[in-house]
Order: structure tokens, then C-alpha cells, then sequence
């Protein structure tokens, strides 16, 4: 990650009310602004970039709040429109709102996988997509990368296999290729070191919330490499040391969940096993905990329920010593799911009454910070998975229904997913209309969201309502599945 500085004292910057980008709005013509959000993001595509254009973005560079874009939008402009430059689009040059640190080299933008320099954090009135001095992006919404350049350079560099978020967040290891030549670039870790990773497993997180695994995951395995070469650079201070091996285990189990959503269960049993290890080695419960969580949930979707119960069960061993009965409410979910994949229905009604009983105990302090996913709508979608399991489909679709309705908007990648649940609950539930407005949906949100644990989930629910295409809305939700690209 590029460290912010603190400015020196700069003369006070007059507030300028934004100027609307009338070029733009004249280019967007008749399409809505969510249709043409859509046309970015399908040329983004076709110059294998990932940008996150909404409606609201297009709003906002219509009315002048996005002065100048950052460079991946830029680059798509410009393919969408070509032999125009960023001012016949209606920009401001990006040397206009950059300030006294317009970059020496001209306009160009960076080549992939080049980090851009270090940021400095400037008045909160600037209006520009760019974050250079005066210019700073909106830290209010960490979750709306289109608003964040750094935050897209790394969704970038993770999607095309330029720089990988070791490169941006292990300042330290630079662009090692390996972990030898990582170990060779650190003498002694630090505390900065054990910082940079624990924000590097933020931002693989944020990633997959938002786009789901697929394309993560190949991406990631490089700071998983610097992080395990951090622990064997050793450090003079325990509680660095402490610092290290919890992150490298939770980055383990980041990885692990990457692969664990894109399809690769044996790499993911991998990375939760070595994450398992690092946890007792460091006399870690919470990160024991996490990661005999991660297994469990793991040998469910692999089809081994009662290793997903004994997992589970683990996890709650070494949990009730860390006061947490969110932690407890979801570890029970867990278990409740291997006995539904045991066809135990009492087993996992009693596992989801303890969990719905630690749940209404509310938060606490103790509670991990890698739960902030878990709320009202993941107990939900977890709960319908076990009554799908178990063949009652009214009940799964309830459930589900009621989980895409309570999830924050931030966590695209879980609305996909319990969407997808409800499609495939409602179709084999008898209600292939329904299904098919839900699975209407979730093709939406294919558009942002890449997960191939809620695609397969799809192609399952297609196949169900092929008896039923003179339904209601089938016929046009299957051909526009059928017609999706290989892989989406």
C-alpha cells in the first residue's frame, strides 16, 4: 500500500462549485445512466480492464464532481470513444487538478503492474477522481473503489496479472518473484512489515466482498509467498513476531477462501491446513478458530458433512475461551451445516437454535475483525442453505429471500449468492416464475461479481426449470444464461 503523508500547511484552496461535464452527458444520448454504466463495463472488458461504473459514478462525472478520471476509466473512455482525448470528453488535463505535483513525465498513464507514487492526503473540498496533492479520494465509503485510484489500481493489477497486492501492500518485498528472493530482500521484519500485511488481508477481502474470487486468487499467491517469507526473516520483538504469524495465518486462510469460491477445493484444503499450523505454532486460538471455521465450511461444499460437523465442533472448542458469541453463532451455523449434509434434521435444527440463541447475544468487542460479513443476512443465507440441504425448499426460499433483502449493498458478491440461493430454492420448490425473476438477478450482478461456487450454483437452478420453459419469464432467463460467455 502507498503511505499517505501529511501535507505542509498549504494557503487555503478556494471552494469551486463543480462545472457539469456537459461533452459527457451529450455522449451518454439516450441510454439511462445505469445503461450506460453497463457500455463501460463491457469496453473495459474488451481492454481487460475491471472498473466498478455505476450509475451514480456517471452521475458524477456528468455534473463535474470527477473532474479529471483516474487512469483505468480514462483508458476506457478512450476505447469507447477513440481519437478523442480526456478534454473533448469534457475532462479537465489531468495536470490542471493535480496541483503543484503534476507529474514531471506528462500525462501517460503508468503501465500495469508500475505502483503509482505515494499519495498525499489534501483538502476535503477537491473535486478530482485522482489522488494527488489537493485532490484526495473519498475515504468515507471504503467499500466504492471506482472512487478510490489506489483501491482500482490494485483491483487491476489483480484482474490482468500486473503488480499483485504484495507489490502495493509489502512495501518491504518490492515485486519479488518468489519467496527466496523475498527472504533475500529482508534482513530483520518489523512492525511496518506485520502493518502492511494485515492491511494487504484487508484489501484481498474488500476485492473478493465486491467481485468475488475468480481472478483473485492465482493473483494472491504472491503475498502469501512474501508474508511466509516475513516469518522465516525473523524479528527482534515477540510482539511483532505475534503480529506476523497471525497475519500470514489469516492471509493463509484468505487465499484458501479465494480458491475455496473459484472451485479449487484441493488448493483450498491446502491453504486452510497450512493456516491450521501457523495458528498452533503461534498458540493462536483465534486464528485456530478461523481457520478450523474455514475447513468446515469447506468440507460441506466438498461433500464430506461429517468432517464439516467435527470441524466445526473444533472451532468451538478453542473458541469459548475468546468471548465472542457472534464467533459461537457462526460456528454452529457451520455445524449445522454438516449434519444437514448427514440428512440429521435434528442435529441441525439444534445446531441453528444455539446459533440464533449466541447470535441475539449482539456483538461485542471480541468479536474477530475478519467477521465483519457476518450480520443478520449471512445467519439467514446460512440457515436456508441447511433447509435447501434438506430438501425443504418453502422454507430455503424464505430464508434466502430474506438474507438478499437484509444484505448491505457493499457485499455484491453475497447478494449474487443468496440470490442465487433463492433462484435455485424457488425453482425446485415449484415456483419456476419466481426462479426465473431471481435468476434475473443474479445475471445482473454476474456483471460485477466473479464466483464460481454462485455460477455453478446457476447452471444447476438452468436445468431445473428446463421443464418449465413456457412459464412465465423462463424461456428469456434461460437463453440469456445460455447465451453468457464460457466462464461467466
Amino acid at each position: 500500500m502507498a503511505s499517505s503523508t501529511v501535507p505542509s500547511p498549504q494557503p487555503s484552496q478556494p471552494h469551486r462549485p463543480p462545472r457539469p461535464n456537459l461533452v459527457f452527458r451529450q455522449l451518454r444520448g439516450t441510454r439511462s445512466p445505469a445503461e450506460f454504466a453497463a457500455a463501460v463495463r463491457r469496453a473495459a472488458r474488451e481492454i481487460g480492464e475491471r472498473v466498478s461504473c455505476d450509475a451514480r459514478y456517471v452521475h458524477r462525472v456528468e455534473t463535474g464532481e470527477i473532474r479529471c478520471p483516474n487512469y483505468a476509466y480514462e483508458r476506457v473512455f478512450l476505447h469507447m470513444f477513440p481519437g478523442r482525448t480526456l478534454t473533448d470528453l469534457g475532462f479537465a488535463p489531468r495536470s490542471s487538478v493535480r496541483g503543484r505535483r503534476a507529474r514531471d513525465e506528462g500525462d501517460t498513464p503508468p503501465a500495469y503492474g508500475v505502483t503509482p507514487p505515494a499519495r498525499t492526503v489534501g483538502p476535503a473540498n477537491a473535486t478530482s477522481e485522482t489522488s494527488e496533492a489537493y485532490e484526495p479520494y473519498d475515504t468515507s465509503d471504503p467499500y466504492d473503489t471506482h472512487d478510490n485510484e489506489e483501491s482500482d489500481v490494485l483491483r487491476r493489477a489483480f484482474m490482468t496479472g500486473g503488480a499483485t497486492v504484495a507489490a502495493a501492500s509489502l512495501g518491504p518485498l518490492g515485486f519479488a518473484a518468489d519467496a527466496s528472493a523475498a527472504q533475500r530482500a529482508v534482513r530483520r521484519a518489523g512492525a511496518s512489515d506485520a502493518g502492511a500485511l494485515e492491511e494487504a488481508v484487508r484489501r484481498i477481502r474488500l476485492l473478493d466482498d465486491r467481485h468475488g474470487a475468480d481472478g483473485l486468487y492465482r493473483r494472491a499467491a504472491a503475498p502469501l509467498r512474501a508474508a511466509y517469507a516475513l516469518l522465516d526473516a525473523g524479528t527482534t520483538r515477540q510482539r511483532t513476531a505475534d503480529r506476523l504469524y497471525s497475519g500470514a495465518g489469516e492471509l493463509a486462510i484468505s487465499v484458501g477462501w479465494l480458491a475455496h469460491d473459484s472451485g479449487r477445493f484441493d488448493d483450498a484444503r491446502s491453504h486452510y491446513a497450512e493456516a491450521l499450523a501457523t495458528a498452533r505454532v503461534a498458540g493462536d486460538a483465534g486464528l485456530e478458530a478461523h481457520a478450523f471455521c474455514n475447513t468446515a465450511f469447506l468440507a460441506r461444499d466438498a461433500g464430506r458433512p461429517r468432517e464439516a460437523v467435527r470441524a466445526a465442533q473444533a472451532a468451538q472448542r478453542v473458541a469459548r475461551s475468546l468471548g465472542s458469541p457472534r464467533l459461537m453463532s457462526l460456528l454452529a451455523l457451520r455445524e449445522a451445516g454438516g449434519w444437514a449434509g448427514l440428512a440429521d434434521r435434528a442435529g441441525c435444527e439444534q445446531a441453528l437454535a444455539r446459533a440464533q440463541a449466541y447470535f441475539e447475544r449482539g456483538p461485542s468487542q471480541a468479536d474477530p475483525e475478519w467477521m465483519s460479513f457476518y450480520g443478520e443476512a449471512e445467519l439467514e443465507g446460512l440457515e436456508a442453505q441447511c433447509w435447501s440441504t434438506l430438501g425443504d425448499w418453502p422454507r430455503a426460499a424464505r430464508h434466502a429471500r430474506r438474507a438478499a433483502e437484509l444484505q448491505d449493498p457493499h457485499f455484491t458478491r453475497n447478494i449474487a449468492l443468496y440470490t442465487a440461493e433463492l433462484a435455485d430454492d424457488l425453482a425446485r420448490g415449484g415456483r419456476p416464475d419466481e426462479a426465473a425473476v431471481a435468476g434475473m438477478r443474479v445475471l445482473d450482478l454476474l456483471t460485477e461479481v466473479q464466483s464460481s461456487r454462485i455460477q455453478t450454483m446457476l447452471a444447476g437452478t438452468t436445468r431445473v426449470l428446463l421443464p418449465h420453459r413456457r412459464a412465465s419469464g423462463v424461456s428469456a432467463f434461460l437463453d440469456r444464461h445460455a447465451s453468457l460467455p464460457r466462464g461467466v
